[in-house]
């Protein structure tokens, strides 16, 4: 959405009053007389789908032609959930949200998908550099160079398209990825979703094992641990706090997929500790939807590598022996 320069009233030179002003109110001599400034601040949170500002990313974009959009964002110097335990720099995953944020936020404002439609994620892959996500003495400011490829596909009231994209912070690089979306009216979705389509979720049956210790799964706050152990060596039950006011910013009536892949990187973290793996780099494939009410497995397994110094991991989540996603994370032990 294009931001417009509000102008200001006009100042009458005579009584050095603006038209329209309380009587009495004079103008002083260095205020402005020309256009009031462009300003920035986020976009809608409506047009991200999240329920509160402080979670927005974006804040503006251009057309710059046909299939290319530059879109405008800014990472706050600290953040309760997207942050490394070292504080140093960006959480890695904080580009896949922002990748996320940009498909909806286009979505909306440039392919015309009415705020109401329901969107049904299927790829969301990204790679960072970590050098370009250090943390520095003022929030960072990232432009995100959206593409489709190819041209969105409509059918009817569906539309189907994939974003791939190009973070970059000033000069330097931060990121790629790509994300694939379809779209569909509110009425379309509940005819998908059925009697499963409830305001507020039940949660799948408890499980008596506490969750994992924070730092085992790369993590700092008990609160943000999504496993609990399960039985079998590389597997883990997928417990994440409903209340949790990031990954369930909003009311669902599924597991979001940024659920999913949090669970992936404390997934992959579990496995190799006490080395703790940054996530550098994800591809995620979202197969079906995660249900609230069942079960959720989670495994994880190393998989080889051209480099010997990364870690590649690849994790699933089951649901009723089904997969509902799968994520192969590539990282670096964490230099603390």
């Amino acid at each position: 959405m294009t931001l417009l320069a509000y102008r200001a009233p006009a100042i009458s030179r005579a009584t050095g009053a603006s038209h329209g002003d309380t009587p009495g109110l004079a103008a002083g001599p260095d205020l402005p007389t020309g256009p009031i400034p462009r300003l920035t601040s986020t976009v809608a949170k409506e047009y991200v789908h999240r329920a509160c500002h402080a979670e927005v990313f974006l804040t503006g974009s251009e057309q710059l032609n046909e299939t290319t959009f530059s879109v405008s964002a800014q990472w706050p110097r600290a953040h309760t959930f997207f942050s490394t335990p070292d504080g140093t720099r960006h959480d890695p995953i904080q580009a896949a949200e922002t990748i996320r944020q940009a498909g909806l936020y286009l979505a909306h404002t440039r392919f015309g998908v009415p705020l109401d439609h329901k969107f049904m994620m299927w790829n969301l892959d990204y790679t960072t550099h970590p050098r370009h996500l250090l943390i520095g003495a003022t929030p960072t400011d990232l432009t995100i160079e959206a593409r489709l490829v190819p041209q969105p596909r409509r059918t009817g009231t569906t539309i189907d398209f994939t974003l791939s994209t190009v973070v970059r912070r000033g000069p330097h690089l931060a990121a790629t990825g790509h994300a694939r979306f379809t779209t569909v009216p509110d009425s379309t979705y509940r005819r998908l979703r059925g009697a499963r389509r409830e305001a507020d979720p039940t949660p799948a049956p408890a499980v008596s094992s506490e969750p994992l210790p924070p730092a085992r799964v790369g993590r700092i706050r008990p609160c943000d641990v999504v496993l609990t152990p399960a039985e079998a060596p590389g597997t883990w039950h997928l417990t994440p706090d409903l209340w949790h006011p990031i990954l369930f910013d909003h009311a669902n009536d599924h597991i979001p997929g940024m659920v999913l892949l949090e669970a992936a990187r404390q997934a992959t973290n579990a496995l190799t500790s006490p080395v703790t793996v940054s996530p550098a780099c994800a591809a995620t494939t979202y197969h079906r939807y995660a249900e609230h009410h069942v079960p959720t497995t989670i495994t994880a397994r190393h998989t080889p590598g051209e480099d010997p110094d990364a870690l590649i991991t690849t994790v699933t989540g089951h649901q009723n022996g089904e997969p509902i996603f799968t994520t192969v994370l590539t990282g670096h032990a964490d230099q603390r």
